[in-house]
């Protein structure tokens, strides 16, 4: 059998196991959550049980050791299932483990990253300010030399985990405003002096994976909490975003999924003028462009994480990847509505959710808009 049999073998089984702990563990307590806003602390740590917390963290740090194709379709399955626990995946796994995998040195790593890779603790990463969302390196948030610490003043918003997150990686400005060699990033502990959690927001979809305010009122964090050199916190976080738009391209393309799937199933259930709806040209033409729109973005995505896996510039295709799939994924949960009538706009029916929550993937971890102007430079530049 060739390695690209057994390559292909390998992700079909991740991908029906994490569909089976998805429906089991998961689906029966959606709306549940959804409704009260309820961040499940107790799944993600079976989650973390199950290797899902640390996909592309090696063993030797407890990960799973994993690459980017079977991160995508551990996103994508979950994502099927509920679009709150497949964002908390996300942001956990490329955002805050992977950055302290990526540019932590062997003691920080040995230090954060087992806990994070098995759920232990769950992570948490701060770029976004109130008023800094993709103008990042206009940020207000201080850290301050004293001594053998950094003084962190200043508030992060908009951050997943912010309230409950027991690890996060926080960029703070500790140059010149706009200097993109002004910002550091720190690895802060909950229960550190001077860190507490701010406002909760009241969210239309995802509702249950947390989005909260990080408050730092004179915190002080040791120097050896620093992630690489000071004054690269910015250039860093550019290169995690990478990583985190084939995760959010994957989140969008299982909500994507989730709905084209409840859609069919439905259109062949259901009968009007007597006959199933999905053989009207009408219904039929909507499911063949999900279908085509879903097997594109798929494709950019594979691609994405093939570049990403073999350390080639992904930044082009990881960005049109996020970008496609997460508009198409509005345009199908949208269709799917559509598709389910009345029924689609109760919470009787799961596509109202898939609805509310795809919306999100097109603003995260940098809006389609901004999504299109780092295309736009990376083919000025020849890229």
């Amino acid at each position: 059998m060739s390695t690209t049999q057994h390559l292909a073998e390998d992700l079909k089984f991740i991908e029906e196991s994490t569909r089976q702990f998805a429906r089991s563990h998961i689906l029966p307590h959606v709306m549940e959550w959804d409704e009260s806003q309820h961040f499940p602390m107790d799944l993600m740590h079976i989650l973390g049980e199950q290797g899902l917390l640390g996909v592309i963290i090696p063993e030797q740090y407890q990960g799973s050791g994993l690459g980017y194709q079977e991160y995508i379709t551990i996103i994508g399955e979950v994502a099927k299932v509920c679009g709150s626990i497949g964002l908390s995946l996300a942001a956990h796994n490329s955002l805050c483990t992977n950055h302290i995998y990526t540019f932590g040195n062997e003691e920080q790593r040995k230090k954060w990253l087992p806990d994070l890779a098995t759920g232990k603790a769950i992570g948490a990463w701060g770029l976004t300010e109130a008023n800094t969302g993709s103008d990042a390196m206009r940020m207000q948030c201080t850290a301050v030399r004293d001594g053998d610490d950094f003084v962190l003043n200043g508030t992060k918003n908009w951050i997943t985990h912010g309230k409950s997150g027991h690890i996060a990686v926080v960029i703070a400005r500790t140059g010149e405003l706009l200097d993109s060699h002004g910002m550091t990033a720190f690895v802060v502990e909950r229960g550190t002096p001077g860190f507490r959690a701010g406002k909760k927001e009241n969210k239309l979809g995802m509702r249950a994976s947390e989005t909260a305010e990080m408050v730092f009122e004179d915190c002080r964090i040791p120097a050896a909490n620093v992630l690489g050199e000071v004054g690269e916190g910015f250039i860093q976080s550019m290169k995690i975003l990478d990583g985190g738009r084939i995760s959010i391209g994957a989140l969008a393309l299982g909500i994507a999924k989730g709905a084209y799937e409840a859609s069919v199933q439905y259109a062949q259930e259901r009968h009007q003028f007597g006959k199933p709806i999905a053989r009207f040209q009408a219904i039929s033409f909507k499911l063949a462009d999900m279908a085509t729109k879903i097997e594109a973005a798929e494709l950019l995505l594979r691609e994405a994480a093939d570049l990403k896996n073999s350390g080639q510039n992904c930044t082009k295709v990881a960005a049109m990847a996020k970008y496609y799939a997460s508009e198409i994924s509005v345009q199908i949960s949208t269709d799917a509505v559509q598709i389910f009538g009345g029924y689609g706009y109760t919470k009787d029916f799961p596509v109202e959710k898939y609805y509310r929550d795809s919306k999100l993937c097109t603003i995260g971890e940098g809006t389609s808009e901004i999504q299109k102007l780092v295309i736009a430079r990376e083919i000025e530049r020849g890229v």
